[in-house]
């Protein structure tokens, strides 16, 4: 019963933080709440059991992307200034589409045969992760962390100002 409850409230958390994101007048309240969407999915992935996932959620997209969207958002002078002139250009669609979906995803919802199985005993993931990281694929898992490395040295070239005498 408290799995549950905490299950809701996680997911109330997500889906409110990312409701954030898309109605945020503000790029910086918006990288926020996706901070707090990207957290919530990583506690939806411990939920399913999923460990390795809720740690690699956490680390690349809260830990990387997300530090550096905020980096572009600070490194961008003014942007919080932005004012957007055409926000309200297209919401009616935009309701309609997202209500026919909405009512698709309910139909699927309570028509699917759902199928329930006992809980399993929790075992650990990542062990097997990470010997097959370590053995078999350590050449590409070196590879795109050469590809990573490349891309944060550009990022750093690109956003440093170059000051002439």
């Amino acid at each position: 019963m408290i799995y549950a409850a905490l299950f809701y409230l996680i997911a109330g958390l997500t889906v409110g933080c990312a409701l954030g994101v898309a109605l945020s007048r503000n790029v910086v309240y918006s990288a926020f709440g996706l901070m707090g969407a990207l957290l919530g999915t990583a506690g939806l992935y411990a939920f399913l059991a999923a460990d390795f996932l809720a740690v690699v959620q956490i680390l690349v997209y809260v830990g990387g992307i997300l530090v550096l969207t905020l980096f572009a958002i600070m490194l961008t002078h003014q942007i919080a200034d932005v004012e957007i002139s055409n926000r309200s250009v297209g919401r009616l669609p935009a309701a309609a589409i997202v209500g026919v979906i909405a009512i698709g995803m309910g139909i699927a919802l309570f028509r699917a045969p759902w199928k329930q199985v006992p809980p399993r005993e929790p075992m650990p993931t990542t062990y097997g992760i990470g010997e097959a990281f370590l053995t078999d694929f350590l050449l590409p898992f070196e590879l795109a962390s050469v590809v990573l490395l490349t891309a944060l040295v550009g990022a750093i070239v690109l956003s440093r100002k170059e000051i002439r005498d």
